[in-house]
């Protein structure tokens, strides 16, 4: 476990100083690019067929130790089934390039997200990183909470323990939870922009 911690904790220094030298290209305040990807599945989704409802969307790459640590601590398919019962929608994309040794095919991502018990609405292979371009996503995970009017309410990490082992994911205080919610009983979203953290997106 202290092996994993460290790696993590080392991972998590070169992806915060990459983070943080790069402006984000979109943040909190601002219209939330529309895009097009095909799923898993094949078929083409669009940001724009859900305007109306709140949308998360999650940079993820089964590769990168930080995506293992919150999706084997249930942290994250957590989430997902949860907001996604109160009809949030929850969109993961891989935006690793088809160029990388990383680069899983639409069956691989879906059979691990099936593997590790994952509900979101939707995964998208940004084969690409095209999407991640748009967005100027920098981590996996690094994550948007878009409101029904298309604009983004928060951007950046997903909780405030980059260097956590999976034991300890569940004492973070959660910035996704929090933004959502903030935004869906009526109040401010407050931090509403982090630094992300995690590995850098494999463009």
């Amino acid at each position: 476990m202290n092996r994993i911690a460290a790696m993590l904790r080392l991972a998590a220094a070169v992806t915060l100083g990459l983070a943080s030298a790069h402006a984000l290209a979109v943040s909190a305040g601002q219209a939330a690019p529309n895009f097009s990807i095909a799923d898993t599945q094949g078929k083409t989704v669009s940001l724009a067929d859900y305007r109306g409802k709140y949308v998360v969307l999650e940079w993820t790459n089964p590769a990168c130790p930080f995506v293992q640590r919150h999706y084997q601590s249930r942290n994250m398919p957590g989430l997902q089934q949860d907001w996604s019962a109160r009809g949030v929608v929850w969109v993961s994309i891989d935006s690793t390039n088809r160029s990388s040794r990383e680069f899983k095919t639409a069956a691989q991502l879906d059979t691990w997200m099936r593997m590790h018990g994952a509900a979101q609405t939707e995964v998208l292979v940004d084969a690409e990183s095209a999407t991640a371009k748009l967005y100027g996503a920098k981590t996996t995970p690094h994550m948007f909470v878009i409101d029904p009017e298309g604009r983004i309410i928060y951007a950046g990490a997903i909780d405030d323990k980059p260097w956590a082992s999976p034991g300890e994911t569940s004492k973070a205080n959660n910035y996704v939870r929090a933004a959502l919610v903030a935004a869906t009983s009526g109040t401010a979203v407050d931090p509403a922009n982090t630094t992300p953290y995690g590995c850098s997106i494999k463009y």
